[in-house]
């Protein structure tokens, strides 16, 4: 199982758990949770390497996540994958 320490810094932390397994127009709502949140990366890499099949994860549905792990089924770890995508957007964006 993987390491889940993170989701304590989540924004969705205090929201009502229902509320990011939902459908239709209501996945916009809940993905919108997620565009300011400071582990998005690593909640998203969490659903992938686990391949959770419901709910908004990292701003993703699951419809999302099942089309992104068809499109790269050789990816032995997502949060690698993902973490190391960041830094190197970070480094050249200038972002911290």
């Amino acid at each position: 199982m993987a390491d889940t320490d993170w989701s304590e810094q989540g924004l969705c932390r205090t929201a009502d758990p229902d509320e990011l397994f939902v459908e239709g127009a209501a996945q916009n709502r809940a993905k919108s949770l997620c565009s300011g949140c400071i582990v998005r990366t690593e909640c998203l890499a969490y659903a992938l390497d686990e391949r959770i099949e419901f709910g908004i994860w990292g701003g993703m549905t699951e419809r999302e996540r099942r089309a992104l792990l068809r499109r790269r089924p050789t990816v032995a770890s997502w949060r690698r994958l993902l973490t190391t995508a960041r830094a190197a957007h970070q480094r050249v964006s200038g972002a911290a």
